[in-house]
C-alpha cells in the first residue's frame, strides 16, 4: 500500500526517481525499492518524503477504493504519458479525499447526473445539437440567460468538477472521466475562466452526446460535436441570435469582448457560435481567425480576463464536517490538504494565503 502511495505523489509532483530521492538525501534505488514494496522508509524518511511531495505522512496510509475509466482529454491527443500520469495522480488524490469524507457528512457524490429525459437516441445533423442544449437548459431550470456559475450549475446536477493545476505547459485544457462508474469533470485551475467554461460546457457534450453521434464519427469530428454543444449550452440560438442578427459579414472586436463579459463565452468562442449558426459564411470566419492570429488573440485575447471558475463544495463540506464535530481538525487539515497552522489561521480568518496543496 505505502509503495504505490508514495509513486502516485511522486506521480502528482511530477517528480522523477532520481530527483525525489535527492530532495530526500536517499538513492534513487532506495525510492524504487520503497514503490516496490521491497523495503520500508524509516520514520525519519517517511517524514522527509512527505515534505518533498508536499503531503501529509496520513497519505501514504490511505485507503485507495478509486477506479478511473473512461478518459478523454480535450483536443491534446500529443499530452505526454507522464504529463496524463501527474494529471491522473492529482485527481485520484481529490477523489479519495471526497471518498474519505463521505465518511462524515453525506455528500451528493452518490447524486446521479440528471440527464434529461425524451433526448433522441441518435443525432443526424449537427442542428440537433441546439434542440439538445436547450433540453438540458430547460431541464435544469437554467433559461436562456448566462449561466453565471457554470461549476455550481453543473454540481447541483450530480456532475463532479475538479480542479488541477497541471496545465503540462498548456497542453492540458480538460478531460471527463469516470470514476467508480461515475461522470467526472476535470479542468485546468489556471485557465482563464472563458477557456474553463468553454472546456466544462464541452466535457458536458462528451457525456450528453455519447451514444447519440453516428457510429462513424472520428474523434475530430467528435469534437468538433461538442464544441458545438458547448457553445450552444452556453449561449442559446435565439439569444446568439438576437444579439448578432441573422447575416453578418464581420464581427467587431470590441463587440465580442462586450459579449465575452456578459455571457463568459470568448470572442473566438462567438466567432465560431456565429459560424455554427449561420450567422457568418466560412470564408468571412477564417478571415476573422485570420485576424486575431495576426494579433496574437488566438493565443490571449485583449482586454481583462474572464474570471476563472472554482469548485467550493469539497471545502464547504469539509468545514461543515468540522463546525458539527464529525471531525476534528487534524483530520480536517489533511482532508484540506494543508498545515493545521495553515487551517487554524483560516478559520479564524486571519490569513488567506497559505492555500491548500491541491
Amino acid at each position: 500500500m505505502l509503495g504505490n502511495r508514495l509513486k502516485q505523489a511522486r506521480q502528482t509532483a511530477g517528480l522523477s526517481l532520481r530527483v525525489l530521492a535527492e530532495r530526500v538525501g536517499v538513492s534513487a534505488m532506495a525510492i524504487s525499492k520503497y514503490e516496490r514494496g521491497e523495503s520500508t522508509p524509516s520514520s525519519d524518511v517517511l517524514l522527509r518524503l512527505a515534505k518533498a511531495l508536499n503531503v501529509r505522512t496520513e497519505y501514504f496510509y490511505r485507503q485507495s477504493d478509486v477506479e478511473l475509466t473512461g478518459q478523454r482529454y480535450r483536443a491534446h491527443v500529443d499530452l505526454p504519458e507522464k504529463d496524463r500520469d501527474r494529471v491522473l495522480s492529482d485527481v485520484r488524490d481529490q477523489l479519495e479525499r471526497w471518498i474519505e469524507l463521505e465518511q462524515f457528512v453525506p455528500t451528493p457524490w452518490s447524486k446521479p447526473l440528471n440527464m434529461p429525459k425524451g433526448l433522441p437516441a441518435r443525432i443526424e445533423a449537427p442542428e440537433e445539437i441546439e434542440d439538445i442544449a436547450k433540453k438540458i437548459r430547460e431541464a435544469w431550470d437554467l433559461g436562456t440567460v448566462p449561466i453565471p456559475d457554470l461549476v455550481e450549475s453543473l454540481e447541483d446536477q450530480g456532475l463532479k468538477i475538479f480542479m488541477t493545476v497541471h496545465h503540462a505547459d498548456h497542453k492540458f485544457s480538460g478531460m471527463v472521466a469516470y470514476a467508480n462508474d461515475k461522470p467526472i469533470v476535470v479542468v485546468g485551475k489556471d485557465w482563464p475562466g472563458d477557456r474553463q467554461r468553454f472546456t466544462l460546457a464541452h466535457e458536458l457534450g462528451h457525456l450528453v452526446l455519447e451514444g447519440r453521434l453516428p457510429d462513424n464519427l472520428d474523434a475530430h469530428a467528435e469534437e468538433k460535436a461538442c464544441d458545438r454543444f458547448a457553445g450552444a449550452f452556453l449561449v442559446p440560438k435565439e439569444r446568439a441570435i438576437e444579439a448578432l442578427g441573422n447575416q453578418r459579414t464581420w464581427l467587431e472586436p470590441q463587440e465580442l469582448s462586450m459579449l465575452k463579459k456578459e455571457w463568459g463565452l470568448s470572442m473566438l468562442g462567438w466567432i465560431l457560435r456565429a459560424r455554427d449558426l449561420g450567422i457568418l459564411p466560412q470564408y468571412r470566419t477564417n478571415l476573422m481567425w485570420n485576424h486575431f492570429k495576426d494579433k496574437g488573440w488566438n493565443l490571449k485575447e485583449p482586454g481583462d480576463e474572464y474570471p476563472s471558475q472554482d469548485s467550493h463544495l469539497y471545502s464547504q463540506l469539509v468545514y461543515r464536517a468540522l463546525a458539527e464535530e464529525h471531525i476534528g481538525e487534524s483530520k480536517a487539515a489533511e482532508l484540506l490538504s494543508m498545515t493545521l497552522s495553515s487551517l487554524r489561521a483560516l478559520r479564524n480568518l486571519t490569513s488567506h494565503t497559505d492555500a491548500p496543496n491541491k
